[in-house]
């Protein structure tokens, strides 16, 4: 039998939730071109298209609470948290208790007691609201929304797989969102636009970005927040948070920052050009990922908790699809070790 490492070209699943065209540079949110749908719509009309039914912001249950508030003085960190949050949940806590996990636990690890959502506030407003405790700009929340819509759901990357997997044990949707969280806290899926904007810091200014940038490469250092295993054109999430960034910045935030992004950006894609000529290593969705949060005043520690409270409804939504197949997840391996 023929061993692909990674599953790399396996078909595992048919699915009507998002598709990933990496040589076209395309993808598709429940029929709808990503590009379309992210700067539009709010999160909650995005996620009712993949769950098929609503989603709030949700207080905690006391029990999960108090999880919280038993691990914060050990500063565990937050994507731990949520891990361990998380399965201290009921399904019908799910999506909308995440946001308000990561936002709580934020305020408990810098010694402010959590703020409840708001009923009058969306999604994406009541977790920035949650977070610093007073109602947000709009056009902050336009940005958020439009990150959220953008990374709720990629096809059969390694967490939705691991929710997938899970599900097609028939086990519960807390189980199954719960792996999918212990998927995503590794560095090869989740850990990435931090460094992408660490980058950018340490270049500081456009005209140092050739210098920093061709040294990086000449090391065999890798530029964060740029190619991706699927995408061999543009990663198209990149365009959209590219546009949502600059709008935030211009009516809200700091336009020399953004200005400098955009200024390594486009060095870093020539001297890749020049150095890998070939690779079609194009600006991926991290890039802009870290440049939009960072403007939206979040710390890296809260990047990937951000990107899960998006996520979560496309893990949910895969999980229940996979249920219905009512058929496990079961491949192969090759055995490979001594025989005696």
């Amino acid at each position: 039998m023929k061993v692909h490492d990674g599953l790399e070209g396996i078909v595992a699943a048919e699915t009507r939730l998002s598709s990933v065209d990496g040589e076209r540079g395309e993808l598709l949110i429940a029929g709808y071109p990503v590009e379309e749908l992210a700067p539009r719509c709010s999160f909650e009309e995005v996620a009712r298209l993949l769950l098929e039914r609503d989603i709030r912001a949700a207080a905690l249950p006391p029990h999960s609470e108090l999880l919280l508030r038993s691990i914060a003085g050990k500063q565990i960190p937050v994507i731990d948290a949520l891990r361990m949050a998380a399965g201290t949940l009921s399904e019908g806590d799910l999506p909308g208790a995440f946001q308000t996990i990561v936002a709580g636990y934020w305020r408990l690890l810098h010694g402010r007691e959590p703020v409840a959502p708001r009923a009058d506030l969306g999604y994406a407003a009541n977790y920035l609201y949650m977070l610093n405790g007073v109602e947000p700009h709009a056009e902050l929340v336009r940005g958020l929304e439009t990150y959220l819509n953008t990374v709720v759901d990629h096809g059969l990357n390694a967490s939705t797989f691991t929710a997938r997997v899970i599900a097609s044990t028939g086990s519960d949707l807390v189980s199954a969102v719960t792996g999918a969280v212990g998927a995503l806290k590794g560095p090869l899926h989740g850990g990435a636009p931090g460094p992408a904007l660490d980058m950018v810091f340490e270049i500081g200014d456009a005209s140092r970005a050739e210098e920093v940038l061709r040294r990086k490469i000449e090391s065999g250092e890798r530029l964060m927040g740029f190619g991706h295993r699927v995408y061999k054109v543009r990663d198209p999430r990149a365009d959209v948070l590219a546009a949502a960034a600059e709008r935030m910045f211009t009516r809200a935030g700091d336009m020399h920052l953004y200005d400098l992004a955009r200024a390594v950006e486009q060095t870093a894609l020539r001297l890749l050009e020049e150095y890998k000529p070939g690779r079609r290593l194009q600006t991926n969705v991290e890039f802009y990922t870290a440049l939009l949060l960072h403007g939206l005043g979040l710390e890296v520690p809260l990047f990937t908790p951000t990107f899960a409270i998006s996520r979560v409804a496309g893990w949910m939504a895969h999980a229940l699809e996979q249920r219905r197949t009512g058929r496990i997840i079961r491949p192969q391996s090759v055995y490979v070790g001594d025989r005696r």
